[in-house]
């Protein structure tokens, strides 16, 4: 399994890393659009880079591809799935729209296409790809200040504690995604407090994702199944005023033909 490594302390905030995502995946040119949140992320963008308030820090979002994915949990088609190396993966051929992966994601990163007449969900995928043909993800090879790193997880974990064992004061003690939401692929390293740009409240540091997600999990077949019910109960009423309908019309077209008397 493998992931990504991102150091907050050695990233100037030049983009690149966004472009290289945008152009990789032939994203669509961002556009003004109020469903747009500050963080930068939306459906034609799958990555960003953010600063950190009051600091002179940047942070890199995207999908954080938990090892314990809510979105795959909440997903009722299969659009959604865990590959073994680790990139959670989005099936557009599978999606029905219900955007219940939108609702189970802690940190809010699946964004829906709001401008499109045939919307999808839109997230990275961790260059899952390029990853298939040896190749770094767009991002890790498109940073020239060393930000940005790639390789197997416990490899990435192992670096990212020698270099706060090597560097006294320069990090937190602390990396994050080794054990929020039951980890992720992508952790991160910073001198600055990250929890509040990443959504990772504090007292989540310890807790999986499928324990924060159950409450909504544990209710998608009762919604999936109540709006099957509206949908066949309005079918039938609908169905049956249209008959109804029809009845009368015909029998009021019957009462109206002219009366034909005796030898006419």
């Amino acid at each position: 399994m493998y992931a990504v490594l991102y150091d907050a302390t050695r990233c100037v905030g030049c983009n690149k890393c966004v472009q290289a995502c945008t152009s990789v995946n032939r994203l669509d040119p961002e556009i003004p659009d109020p469903t747009t949140e500050a963080d930068g992320l939306s459906g034609r963008r799958w990555t960003s880079i953010v600063q950190v308030p009051g600091k002179k820090r940047y942070v890199k979002k995207q999908c954080l591809h938990c090892l314990h994915p809510g979105c795959v949990s909440a997903c009722l088609v299969g659009a959604m799935t865990q590959s073994p190396q680790g990139p959670v993966l989005y099936d557009r051929g599978k999606c029905m729209g219900c955007r219940y992966c939108m609702i189970a994601c802690p940190v809010g990163i699946p964004r829906y296409e709001w401008d499109k007449a045939i919307p999808y969900i839109q997230k990275c995928n961790l260059c899952a790809e390029r990853n298939a043909q040896d190749k770094k993800c767009a991002c890790v090879e498109a940073c020239t200040h060393g930000a940005l790193q790639q390789g197997e997880r416990g490899e990435m974990l192992a670096k990212a504690h020698r270099l706060i064992a090597d560097n006294p004061g320069q990090y937190l003690d602390h990396v994050y995604g080794e054990r929020e939401l039951g980890g992720t692929s992508v952790l991160y390293l910073s001198d600055t407090p990250l929890e509040a740009v990443l959504r990772f409240p504090a007292n989540l540091r310890e807790v999986s994702v499928p324990e924060i997600t159950w409450p909504v999990i544990n209710k998608t077949p009762a919604v999936a199944l109540t709006a099957l019910g509206l949908l066949v109960g309005t079918y039938w009423i609908i169905e049956r005023r249209i008959k109804l309908a029809e009845k009368e019309e015909s029998r009021s077209g019957e009462n109206n033909q002219p009366d034909k008397g005796p030898g006419r």
